[in-house]
């Protein structure tokens, strides 16, 4: 599963934030690590200069082998908190759509 992290103008995509978004990734989408090809990670500034709550906006988009991409998004105060929701969405989407297709139900 190759992981892939966008970030707009506002915010630095630094090796830090690789890291941060690679282990959210992993800690949420690791047991379905073998039918997904690649995870994109986008992250944006909604307000840019201005402050406010749940400025940062994490979009997560799974490609899963064979089937169209997969998508979630949350809205936090803070990068690693976006990061955090968007993947436990995006878990509970990708678990959904793989029960669904699984013969043995």
């Amino acid at each position: 599963m190759q992981i892939q992290v966008n970030t707009d103008n506002d915010i630095h995509g630094d090796e830090r934030v690789a890291e941060v978004a690679e282990a959210a990734v992993r800690h949420d989408l690791d047991r379905f690590a073998d039918r997904l090809t690649r995870v994109e990670v986008h992250l944006k500034d909604q307000n840019a200069d201005k402050h406010g709550p749940h400025h940062i906006r994490c979009t997560m988009e799974a490609r899963p082998r064979g089937l169209g991409p997969i998508a979630a998004h949350a809205d936090a105060e803070n990068i690693e908190a976006a990061l955090k929701a968007a993947a436990k969405k995006l878990r509970g989407r990708l678990g959904s759509e793989f029960e669904k297709l699984d013969p043995h139900r």
